[in-house]
């Protein structure tokens, strides 16, 4: 699975994933978005989270890049695509790609839990 993503892959599902994730998978990648079956993406967050605490690295707001540092801000401050995309001078698919990463490896799932997780971190007031 690593060498998949790392040669680029941008999808990824087990042989006994459901339909529903294969269609779901099509649908994504055909707009230009990623998508992992379900357990596929907790296999990557384990791996991801198991490197990270054989490194050191315990908080995982410190894993992101600077970009992504920048996009999370901008997101924690209730900012859709569009204008982080302005704001930066990155197209939308970048910020989406950025947002998808940050989701990732904060282990949130909507725009309102990256929020929480600014406001638990002390990011935003």
């Amino acid at each position: 699975m690593s060498r998949a993503l790392k040669a680029g892959a941008h999808g990824y599902l087990l042989k006994d994933s459901a339909g529903t994730d294969l269609l779901r998978a099509v649908t994504a990648l055909a707009q230009q978005k990623s998508f992992f079956s379900p357990a596929v993406s907790r296999i990557m967050l384990d791996d991801y989270v198991r490197q990270n605490a054989e490194r050191g690295i315990t908080d995982r707001h410190d894993t992101l890049s600077e970009r992504e540092r920048e996009v999370f801000q901008l997101i924690a401050e209730g900012r859709v695509n569009k204008e982080i995309a302005a704001i930066l001078h990155l197209s939308p698919s970048t910020v989406e790609t950025h947002r998808a990463r940050i989701m990732e490896k904060l282990d949130v799932h909507s725009a309102v839990e990256i929020v929480l997780y600014a406001v638990r971190r002390g990011i935003i007031c």
